[in-house]
């Protein structure tokens, strides 16, 4: 079990440092961490990114805008992909403690982390990244 885990890791962290084009949200401006009950949900990644970075992005946000639309639509849980390496998002990753590639889910002063489980499950098992999704939302 012991080697699963070492394995599963090295696969993780090989998949963190792929070298694929990349697709960028580039909104160009510093973003506000969160208000009260609202749930940001912040994708950092970087400019080159391989088809599992990809698809944590995908899966997260199909996900998010399946199951909460009106909480979408009202931005009471917004999503963001950020470029980590553009200056414009550097200050909020800063404020985050984001140094490489995160998913992040955020209300108030919690944050929990889901970057493991979306680079473990985003390609291989969507469902299961999707059911730890929700499970964040509502514990959140």
């Amino acid at each position: 079990m012991k080697n699963l885990k070492i394995f599963l890791v090295t696969i993780l962290l090989t998949g963190a440092f792929c070298s694929c084009q990349a697709q960028t949200d580039n909104n160009g401006t510093e973003q506000a961490v969160v208000s009260a009950d609202k749930i940001e949900v912040y994708y950092f990644h970087n400019t080159r990114r391989c088809a599992t970075c990809k698809a944590v992005e995908a899966v997260t946000r199909e996900t998010l805008e399946e199951n909460y639309p009106e909480q979408m639509k009202d931005g009471k849980i917004t999503f963001q992909s950020l470029n980590i390496e553009e200056d414009a998002n550097e200050p909020l990753a800063r404020k985050l403690h984001v140094s490489g590639q995160t998913l992040l889910f955020v209300k108030n002063d919690n944050k929990k982390d889901l970057t493991n489980d979306a680079f473990m499950y985003a390609r291989s098992n969507p469902d299961k990244l999707k059911e730890k999704i929700l499970k964040t939302v509502e514990n959140l």
